[in-house]
């Protein structure tokens, strides 16, 4: 019989595509998400919607006794880093409260496998290329609360048997992407200010460095990952190698959508400057290796948002701490 999987998070941009995968292998897939960063159409046809938030134990309780997920793939996160000290109490009710209503169900209806997708955030700075023996020092909220979930995890494994696999992709980019968000993946930032007749705006002086991996390159791996016993129970970076500032960056996205590139410079902003991190664990055990370069990435994103056109970015309103907020976010 094939596996049921619950995918969350799975309007959005790496669930949607993850989901497909998983369809594509035979699963059968229920999607769980609130619409707060996804849109109904990116749900793959195929795919069973329940729109609803990883915060309600009581849906995601019934939605497993419902279903009895073999396979948890949890992708549901707002996952502004720079954002996420002045959103603590948002951040960690939907980082960590959420995920560990997804564990508690995963656990007590005894699911196979429990995918999580972490991020490079929880190493912090200094530690370039980031490996995953280096001990996380996360510098931002978002970080701390991807940890904290990469610890219950081991946790549960030890204690419950739940088996998982993390995933600790970076700069993911690609066709879906919310590029209506101002607070969180610069590609699609970029993309929809330039289509709006606005200059990009870069934090700083725009050397940060940063490895962009393109959407093929990340969710087959991801929805492969719990039918895989070699990487049951382990912890692996997933994403491209190769490092770009962001200057070079703008200069890409522009060439790609056929406008001038333009840019204002705004404060630098507390964020950590070279994050890119080391493939070599995922390539031992399954020969991964991401395969499209940057420039054929953004082409591809660049002709679908062409397609879809802009839209309007508004404000997060919820803000908790005012004090230090960069200029552009108030």
């Amino acid at each position: 019989m094939a596996p049921t999987a619950l995918v969350t998070g799975g309007a959005g941009f790496i669930g949607s595509h993850v989901a497909d995968e998983l369809l594509r292998l035979g699963a059968r897939v229920v999607v769980l998400d609130d619409l707060s960063g996804g849109y109904r159409d990116n749900v793959p046809a195929g795919a069973e919607f329940v729109e609803g938030s990883i915060l309600d134990h009581a849906l995601v309780d019934r939605l497993f006794a419902r279903h009895r997920f073999d396979h948890v793939y949890h992708l549901a996160a707002y996952a502004a880093e720079g954002l996420s000290h002045f959103i603590k109490r948002f951040n960690y009710m939907n980082n960590v409260v959420g995920s560990i209503n997804l564990i508690d169900a995963a656990v007590n209806f005894e699911a196979r496998c429990f995918v999580f997708t972490s991020s490079i955030a929880v190493y912090g700075a200094g530690q370039v290329p980031m490996e995953e023996e280096a001990l996380p020092q996360p510098e931002d909220s978002y970080g701390i609360a991807k940890l904290a979930v990469e610890l219950e995890l081991a946790a549960s494994r030890r204690l419950f048997g739940l088996d998982y696999v993390v995933f600790r992709p970076h700069n993911v980019y690609g066709e879906r992407q919310n590029i209506a968000d101002r607070y969180r993946n610069v590609i699609g930032i970029f993309m929809n200010q330039l289509m709006r007749g606005e200059p990009m705006t870069i934090f700083g002086d725009g050397s940060q460095k940063r490895a962009f991996t393109y959407i093929s390159d990340v969710a087959p791996v991801i929805a492969g990952a719990a039918a895989n016993p070699a990487l049951r129970n382990q912890t692996f970076n997933l994403g491209a190698d190769t490092p770009y500032e962001v200057n070079q960056l703008a200069r890409t996205v522009a060439a790609a959508l056929g406008k001038e590139c333009r840019t204002v410079h705004l404060p630098a902003r507390e964020e950590v400057l070279m994050a890119f991190s080391s493939h070599a664990r995922l390539a031992r055990l399954i020969g991964y290796r991401a395969g499209v370069g940057l420039e054929d990435g953004i082409r591809r994103m660049a002709a679908w948002a062409l397609a879809v056109g802009p839209r309007a970015s508004r404000p997060f309103d919820a803000i908790e701490i005012r004090k230090n907020l960069p200029k552009g976010w108030a």
